[in-house]
């Protein structure tokens, strides 16, 4: 246990922001399942409205990305390899689509 004024403030400035990033993390994570979830959807039914929500919930989760990087949950190049990861994943889905119908 701290002793001083200073190590007990510090105690509690870090469980403070444990519990923020880990609220940040668990959305984002909950976030990239659902993006790649409408991904997986998407390829087996393709549809506006499938494509639609893959838009969106791509949008949502590098939104909460950018947010959890301007914050300092994650570091840059993290969020970058995320948002990365995601839109490959997106392409993957709407290339073909796209090609099919041209």
């Amino acid at each position: 246990m701290a002793n001083n004024t200073s190590s007990k403030k510090r105690i509690e400035v870090a469980e403070r922001n444990r519990l923020r990033n880990r609220t940040y993390k668990s959305a984002l994570r909950t976030l990239m399942k659902r993006c790649f979830t409408a991904c997986s959807a998407y390829s087996q039914t393709p549809g506006e409205d499938a494509k639609t929500a893959v838009q969106t919930t791509m949008n949502a989760a590098f939104s909460k990305i950018d947010k959890a990087v301007k914050v300092g949950v994650l570091h840059r190049n993290t969020g970058a390899h995320q948002k990365s990861r995601i839109s490959a994943a997106v392409k993957k889905v709407t290339a073909p689509a796209a090609a099919a119908q041209a």
